[in-house]
């Protein structure tokens, strides 16, 4: 199920995947919010759409399923994520994240501040808001690749 590199998980995290990601997607509990984010991410990378279902609030998980989600992302090839920012208060938590991903159509950038509250000892998400430069990006091939890889965008996420 995995193919991430051995010192960095699919979340940015410079720990392997097997450390980070893995042991929630596999039932532990994630501790905050962010920590959830960035499971959602990862899971959505290794196309573990049951974890993703399971990690939406109860209220918003009814109207959707694992196909749904499924079919939303057959077309999409998530690149990286960068959060921005988290905060915790009480019940509720907020985290704001770049993820950059790419389609037949092009490369894309999905900037959103999430929300998230927690119930039964679990955080969960609940919804989000995309930010004002959400959208399709352009890049230059000598540019950095999104990706944080330290390679040229063309020699890595670049379309070839």
């Amino acid at each position: 199920m995995s193919n991430a590199p051995s010192t960095r998980c699919y979340c940015g995290i410079k720990s392997p995947y097997s450390s980070c990601c893995e042991p929630y997607h596999k039932g532990e509990s994630a501790p905050s919010a962010e920590a959830l984010m960035r499971a959602r991410f990862s899971a959505y990378m290794v196309k573990n759409y049951q974890y993703i279902l399971k990690t939406y609030a109860p209220l918003y998980r009814e109207e959707l399923s694992v196909e749904e989600l499924a079919q939303h992302s057959q077309y999409t090839d998530w690149l990286a994520l960068d959060v921005i920012q988290h905060s915790t208060a009480m019940n509720t938590a907020h985290v704001e994240f770049k993820a950059y991903y790419r389609t037949d159509q092009g490369l894309y950038l999905m900037h959103e501040r999430s929300d998230f509250i927690y119930e039964h000892s679990e955080w969960f998400y609940t919804e989000g808001k995309m930010l004002n430069d959400t959208g399709e990006l352009t890049l230059k091939r000598n540019d950095p690749c999104v990706c944080n890889s330290g390679k040229k965008f063309k020699k890595c996420c670049g379309f070839q």
